[in-house]
Parts: structure tokens; sequence; C-alpha cells
């Protein structure tokens, strides 16, 4: 698998910011380590960076607080999907079958 397949791990805001304006559409899940069900998510984020044309990465936003504020996040694992640099899209209703958080991406809405 080639590295641009695979979702990359950021550590701050300003590397989000950075991934979010070099990529697009580009899909962040905000996740806490010892968070089973984000781990669950990895084989999901793996197809997702395969088979869609977004970046993928994945950021612990308890490395950089302002970051739960700043996506108000509540619940991880919490998806967000950016367009032309803006988030335009979100879910955090837990696991997202590979299907579905194919289709998250794709829509021509999001």
């Amino acid at each position: 698998m080639d590295d641009a397949d695979r979702p990359v791990e950021l550590d701050d805001a300003a590397g989000l910011d950075a991934f979010v304006a070099a990529n697009d559409p580009a899909l962040v899940m905000f996740y806490t380590s010892g968070c089973t069900i984000c781990a669950s998510m990895d084989p999901v984020l793996d197809a997702v960076a395969r088979s869609t044309d977004a970046a993928v990465a994945t950021i612990n936003p308890r490395d950089d607080p302002p970051l739960i504020e700043r996506f108000d996040v509540q619940s991880v694992p919490l998806l967000v999907l950016f367009r032309e640099g803006a988030p335009v899209a979100r879910r955090a209703d837990g696991f997202v079958p590979i299907a579905e958080a194919t289709d998250f991406v794709s829509r021509p809405e999001s």
C-alpha cells in the first residue's frame, strides 16, 4: 500500500490546517487513545483513503485542547469532511461501516 493511500496522523491545529489546505477533499477523524471504537475505524479509514479521492488523517484533540472547542468535539470518533479548506459535513455516530464512510466522502452535497 502506498503511503498516500494511508491515513496521516496529525499532531496539532497547525498540522490540521496545513493538511486541509493542501488536500481537497480531506477527511479527518478526531479520536482519543484508548477509544476502542476509534481503533476499529482504522480499516475503514484505510479503505476510504484507497478508494476515494479524499486525503485521510487522524488527530487526537486532547493533544491540542483548543481543537475540542473549535470543532465542537463532544464524542469520538468524530469524522469531519473538508472541502476547499472548510468543514462541510460531520458524523459523530460511532462506528461507520466502509460503505457508509465512502458514501459520506463521495456525496456531492457533502
